[in-house]
């Protein structure tokens, strides 16, 4: 299974939020620390707000930082968040797809089962398992 770069770069920032947790960055910090474009960065900093992941302040002395504690974050649960309305093939996209074999494949279960397991055993693991704490 292959994640998006979005999924990548949203749990690499989460990572380096939860090395210090206490601590603000600002969204061009982060992306020249992580080493990707500020403005790629910036989407997925909003998309990880919304869901309450992160938590943004505005102006002097702002920045980006962990809207709750790293051990309350499902990796599983953050990873089907940032992967959202992303088909895995052709044939989970909204709309159906256009796989010809659809009608007759039985494909499709086992990626599903594949899938929910993949995210079941992120879930078996919280961003604090996978930060070291940083002074």
């Amino acid at each position: 299974m292959r994640l998006m770069s979005f999924t990548d770069f949203g749990l690499r920032a989460l990572m380096l939020l939860g090395t210090a947790p206490e601590r603000a960055r600002t969204s061009e910090d982060l992306a020249r620390a992580l080493g990707i474009s500020r403005h790629h960065l910036v989407k997925v900093l909003q998309h990880l707000a919304a869901a309450g992941y992160v938590r943004t302040v505005r102006g002097a002395g702002g920045g980006v930082r962990l809207a709750r504690p790293a051990a309350a974050i499902r990796l599983g649960e953050a990873v089907a968040y940032l992967e959202r309305g992303q088909p895995l093939v052709e044939c989970f996209r909204a709309d159906g797809g256009a796989c010809p074999l659809t009608p007759s494949c039985r494909l499709r279960a086992a990626l599903s089962r594949a899938r929910a397991a993949f995210l079941e055993s992120l879930n078996g693991e919280t961003l604090a398992d996978c930060v070291t704490a940083r002074a």
